[in-house]
């Protein structure tokens, strides 16, 4: 039987760990919170949050592959009264219609934009600059970056159409992603896997050199354990706020900042279990510019509350502020794409897997195939004798070597 080692029980690790399990191999998870879950994991009752806006696209490989192991769960649908309170901020106001321009950028029979040119430039030219910005901002939802139009238009341009396709792609698993998570467990638990918490890799020397190894964290973290300084890639900066507030009749479901960037989703209005009754449950995150602080993007945050939640600071029941820095995905900037990340296989049976890596997909997704192409790769290797960690005649990986 194979042996893997995965370090970190996120969305990436536990799908290294389901798909090397199901292949036959005995697995390994370490993972230094004392629960699973990384960034998909969820806080505790009574109001239940994730690290910002969270969804499970169903247009990508990963649905398919979480249905038919029956991981996701109930889902919560949006009621069409509350789908219909979707508003738009544009020109200081709310409206409840995008400009005409960025209609124009949706049109099913647009090209492919271009890698190479940044998505305002390609934009501007098929719909306008209030058009063109007006997209770009609405794509914060999906990039988490404080200036969407600077990043290549191929990549923005995907994002635009899985964000706003119709029927919208975005569901809502019951109870937050936590419910999945839990489920993931459950089943990599049943294959036989043994997953270790509170459990923090800091030197490779620490693990088996005779197992491949699935370094399936930040980007940050992977670049410390491996000591190696490419490890880097282009990411966001986010202003998070997740506010309870007593309920309001007429509240909108989501304001999307199309003037600048920012979203505001009210996630009790498809699922009511996620606060206690008599309240909803608020998220929002407002991307920021490098030179900007976490105080500028809730000021942001709250000026969008104020059109979209009228009276709500009287209403507040449970307030919470936060960062997010490097932890919201890759995003590539013109002239490169998903390809020129840093690379899953890094050589001595190491491999990398996550959100900023070598691997296609819109958010999660991301995570998913450079978990499944990690898993292929190290039980391919392993199979066909190549020695992780190290090769016959030479002593395994020095860390500091790296």
């Amino acid at each position: 039987m194979h042996r893997i080692t995965v370090i970190g029980g996120g969305f990436a690790g536990l799908t290294a760990a389901i798909t090397a399990a199901e292949a036959g191999a005995k697995v390994t998870v370490y993972e230094a919170h004392h629960t699973l879950g990384g960034r998909a994991r969820t806080t505790a009752g009574p109001y239940r949050t994730n690290e910002g806006p969270h969804a499970l696209y169903n247009g990508g490989p990963h649905w398919a592959w979480l249905k038919q192991r029956d991981l996701i769960g109930p889902l919560a649908p949006i009621p069409p009264l509350e789908a219909a309170r979707l508003r738009l901020r544009h020109r200081g106001v709310l409206r409840r219609t995008p400009p005409f321009g960025m209609l124009k950028l949706l049109r099913p029979a647009l090209p492919q934009a271009p890698v190479d040119v940044d998505f305002m430039t390609w934009a501007t030219g098929v719909a306008g600059e209030e058009g063109a910005r007006a997209a770009a901002h609405y794509c914060a939802v999906a990039l988490f970056h404080h200036d969407p139009g600077a990043l290549s238009a191929a990549f923005v341009q995907e994002r635009l159409r899985r964000a706003t396709k119709l029927p919208p792609e975005a569901h809502y698993p019951v109870g937050g992603w936590a419910s999945v998570i839990d489920r993931m467990a459950a089943r990599a638990w049943n294959l036989g896997v043994r997953m270790e918490t509170v459990s923090r890799v800091d030197s490779l020397d620490d693990l088996p050199s005779d197992a491949p190894l699935v370094v399936a964290t930040s980007l940050d973290a992977a670049r410390r354990l491996l000591k190696d300084d490419s490890l880097t890639w282009t990411g966001g900066r986010t202003a998070l706020i997740d506010l309870a507030v007593r309920t309001r009749r007429g509240d909108a479901f989501v304001v999307s900042d199309l003037d600048e960037t920012g979203w505001l989703e009210r996630f009790t209005a498809q699922d009511r279990s996620l606060a206690p009754a008599g309240e909803q449950l608020i998220q929002g995150q407002i991307p920021i510019a490098p030179h900007e602080s976490k105080a500028d993007g809730i000021a942001r945050a709250e000026r969008l509350l104020d059109l979209g939640f009228p009276g709500w600071r009287e209403r507040v029941t449970w307030r919470r502020e936060a960062m997010s820095n490097g932890r919201t995905g890759a995003v590539d900037l013109p002239g490169t794409s998903w390809r020129d990340r840093p690379a899953v296989d890094r050589g001595d049976g190491v491999y990398l897997a996550g959100d900023q890596v070598a691997a296609p997909g819109v958010l999660s997704e991301v995570s998913f195939n450079s978990a499944l192409t990690a898993v292929s790769l190290a039980l391919g290797q392993h199979a066909a004798g190549a020695h992780p960690l190290g090769k016959p005649g030479r002593p395994t990986l020095d860390l500091k070597q790296a």
